[in-house]
């Protein structure tokens, strides 16, 4: 079942999660400018990766991260973020996304938080809704 978030003059906004009625993709891509990132579904995520024009580092612990993850991701575990900032940036090299993704969205966001209160400047940072649990269920591409 779809998740909602706050009344809009529209209905609800629905975050990153197929519609149970006809299993399509709901867009996402929201800003709300009290957070320092963009909220993304997985299919926008994968879009961004495809085109070359973001990374995306998976925040979980580590026994989460061998279980499964999303193919090309690095792993940053969410407690290391803000000490790990050069190698964010080393990661994302000369893109200039970076999108977060955890198990379904919130140590992502958490991970977004921190990353910018311990000065990362320069990269547009992306929260993954609905994070690996989605990805792998949509059958996107797993593994290294």
């Amino acid at each position: 079942m779809a998740q909602t978030r706050g009344p809009s003059p529209d209905g609800p906004c629905v975050l990153g999660f197929l519609s149970q009625r006809t299993r399509e993709a709901v867009p996402v891509a929201t800003k709300d400018p009290r957070e320092p990132f963009t909220r993304l579904s997985i299919e926008e995520a994968k879009e961004k990766l495809d085109s070359g024009d973001a990374v995306m580092v998976d925040v979980r612990d580590p026994h989460e991260y061998v279980e499964v993850h999303a193919k090309g991701v690095r792993l940053i575990p969410v407690n290391t973020v803000m000490t790990e900032l050069d190698q964010i940036r080393e990661f994302a090299g000369d893109k200039k996304e970076v999108l977060f993704i955890c198990k379904m969205g919130g140590r992502s966001a958490l991970a977004a938080e921190y990353a910018t209160a311990a000065g990362l400047e320069g990269l547009e940072l992306f929260n993954v809704e609905g994070g690996t649990d989605a990805w792998a269920e949509a059958g996107f591409p797993t593994g290294d």
